[in-house]
C-alpha cells in the first residue's frame, strides 16, 4: 500500500506542487511558518539519496573519468554562466539576481535521475554526475556565489561551506554509510526515501511561496520568465556539448538534464541561512523547482520518443 502511495506521489509531484503553492499563493500564513524547517526537508531529501549510492559507483567514478569530468564541467560553468548573463540582461533586483546565480552555482538535483530513466538515457550516468557534482558542491557552489555574486551583496565562503556540509554532505554520507551496514534491510523500506524526497520538495517550496505571497503577486512574473529561460538553455547548452563532444544518444540526454535539472532546494537553504537579509533571494529557487520538474518532464518524453523512433529507422534500413 505505501508503495503505490509512494509511486503515485512521485508520479504526480508537478501537480501536488501547484496544488500546494496555490494554497500558499491563497493562504500564505498557513504555509510561511515552514520556512524554518527547510534544511531539515532538504537533509531529509539528501538522507534517501544517500540511500541509494552504492560503493561502486565511487568506484565507476574512477573507470570513467573523462564523462565524468565533462559532466562536473559542464554543471559548473553552464548553468552559473547563464545565470550570471540573464541577471545582467535583464537587469535583475539584487536579490532576484542573487537568488538567479544561487540556483545555477547550485548542484545536479535528484530529479535529474528520474527524468532520465523517463528519457531513457543512461541512468548509471545520471547517477554519477549527480554524486560528482554533490561531492564537488561544498567548495565550488560558495566559490562561484563568491565570484559572481560578491560585488552585490557580502558573501561568506566560509558561512555557505558550513551550510553545504550539514544539509548534503552529511545527510548523504549518512545515507551511504546506512545502505551500506543495512543493505537487506533497506531494501525493505527503500519506497520511503523517494517519499519523503518528493514530499520534502514539495513543502519547501509552498513554504518559500507562503513567505513571499506579496512579491511574486507583484514580481512573480519576472523571475518566472527568467527561470524558463534558464532552465530551458540549461538543457538546450548541455544537449549541444553531448553533440559536440561525440556522446551517444542517450549520455547526451543524459548530460542535457544533468546540467538543467539543479538542486534547487540547497539554493533556497542558502538563501535563507546566509542572506537574510535578501528575503526575495530564495525566490528563484523555489520557482526553479517547479519549472525544472515540468519542463524536464517535457524535454525527458520528447527525447524518449526520438529514441524510439531513432530505432525504429535503424531496424527499417537493416
Amino acid at each position: 500500500m505505501f508503495r503505490k502511495i509512494s509511486h503515485y506521489i512521485e508520479k504526480y509531484l508537478i501537480i501536488i506542487i501547484l496544488f500546494l503553492s496555490a494554497c500558499a499563493l491563497r493562504y500564505p500564513n498557513s504555509f510561511s511558518f515552514m520556512t524554518k524547517y527547510t534544511s531539515l526537508f532538504l537533509a531529509a531529501a539528501m538522507f534517501g539519496m544517500g540511500t541509494s549510492i552504492e560503493t561502486r559507483d565511487f568506484k565507476n567514478l574512477l573507470k570513467a573519468p573523462k564523462i565524468i569530468f565533462l559532466g562536473a564541467l559542464c554543471q559548473y560553468t553552464i548553468m552559473p554562466l547563464l545565470a550570471l548573463a540573464l541577471s545582467v540582461l535583464f537587469k535583475l533586483p539584487k536579490d532576484i539576481a542573487l537568488g538567479v546565480i544561487l540556483v545555477g552555482a547550485c548542484p545536479g538535483g535528484t530529479a535529474s535521475n528520474v527524468l532520465s530513466h523517463i528519457a531513457e538515457g543512461d541512468l548509471a550516468y545520471s547517477v554519477l554526475l549527480t554524486v560528482a557534482s554533490t561531492l564537488l558542491a561544498p567548495i565550488v557552489t560558495p566559490l562561484l556565489v563568491y565570484l559572481m555574486a560578491g560585488s552585490i551583496v557580502e558573501v561568506s565562503f566560509m558561512s555557505m561551506f558550513i551550510s553545504i556540509v550539514k544539509v548534503i554532505v552529511i545527510p548523504v554520507g549518512l545515507g551511504i554509510i546506512t545502505n551500506t551496514l543495512l543493505k537487506n534491510k533497506i531494501k525493505k523500506i527503500d519506497f520511503i526515501f523517494p517519499l519523503i524526497s518528493s514530499m520534502a520538495i514539495a513543502l519547501i517550496i509552498a513554504a518559500i511561496v507562503g513567505l513571499n505571497a506579496e512579491k511574486i503577486m507583484t514580481s512573480g512574473l519576472l523571475v518566472f520568465g527568467v527561470v524558463i529561460i534558464h532552465n530551458f538553455l540549461g538543457l538546450l547548452v548541455g544537449l549541444g556539448v553531448g553533440k559536440l563532444t561525440g556522446l551517444d544518444y542517450d549520455k547526451k540526454s543524459t548530460l542535457s538534464i544533468e546540467v538543467g535539472t539543479q538542486n534547487s532546494g540547497l539554493a533556497v537553504v542558502l538563501a535563507n541561512t546566509n542572506f537574510a537579509l535578501n528575503p526575495l533571494a530564495a525566490l528563484p529557487g523555489a520557482i526553479f523547482s517547479v519549472v525544472q520538474n515540468l519542463i524536464g518532464s517535457i524535454f525527458a518524453h520528447y527525447r524518449a520518443g526520438q529514441r524510439e523512433k531513432m530505432l525504429k529507422e535503424r531496424e527499417v534500413n537493416i
